[in-house]
């Protein structure tokens, strides 16, 4: 496992300040060019109910009640601005979808009370994601799932400098070393598969290289093979 050095500001005090600026719905629009193809296929029935960790904005579960009529969502973020924002951009028309400040590591619901636990960009800002995991399938019912997509991670080269332009500790592992967590903490790895990105526009050969890529090919590997590494967890 990859590992970088602490820093000294905390998830809630940086992403306290991203959503002041306004920067989680800039994450929201970048986020769902392969979002929305996760949550898709999520085995998601009208009528239960699912977790964000990492909720943002909370656009997930907008899309998650518009789409598969879930009874209720809970999304949970570190950061009291995020949730701030989250709240203020869900309506009245989602009266099953609410907004928690909270630790990934002490989640604040029952055991066996989730059918469903999303996150997408968030799980590897966890202090701990061996207990997040752990978390995770605690408060998961039996059969339920976890969708955990990312692109921060090991065999994404190109996301590797990330951690030079946030504050926040990062943990980048590779997809072994997802299936091995999620099998430690007693969720069985259903499927893990790379999400391309088809909608990020790369230019022509003739404008590289560029501000941000040194060529056309390291921009393609980036979105198109490498995009969005999704690992799913199913609880036993």
């Amino acid at each position: 496992m990859a590992t970088l050095p602490t820093s000294g500001m905390s998830v809630r005090e940086e992403f306290d300040a991203w959503a002041a600026d306004g920067r989680d719905k800039g994450m929201e629009e970048r986020h769902w060019h392969t979002a929305k193809h996760a949550l898709a296929r999520m085995p998601v029935e009208a009528g239960d109910t699912v977790l964000d960790l990492g909720t943002g904005s909370g656009y997930a579960l907008r899309a998650l009640a518009d789409t598969k009529d879930i009874g209720r969502g809970y999304g949970l973020d570190g950061s009291p601005e995020m949730i701030r924002n989250a709240r203020s951009y869900t309506d009245d028309a989602y009266d099953g979808v609410g907004f928690l400040v909270g630790d990934f590591g002490s989640l604040p619901l029952a055991d066996d009370s989730v059918d469903h636990v999303w996150t997408m960009e968030a799980f590897y800002y966890s202090d701990d994601p061996h207990e997040t995991l752990r978390e995770v399938a605690r408060v998961l019912r039996p059969g339920g799932t976890f969708y955990c997509a990312v692109n921060y991670y090991e065999e994404n080269v190109h996301s590797h400098d990330w951690q030079e332009y946030i504050e926040v500790e990062m943990t980048r592992w590779d997809a072994a070393e997802y299936r091995q967590a999620f099998r430690e903490a007693g969720l069985h790895v259903a499927a893990q598969e790379n999400i391309p990105d088809e909608e990020v526009e790369i230019p022509p050969e003739g404008e590289f290289p560029s501000d941000d890529w040194e060529s056309r090919e390291a921009m393609v590997e980036r979105y198109r093979v490498y995009g969005t590494l999704l690992t799913v967890g199913v609880a036993t």
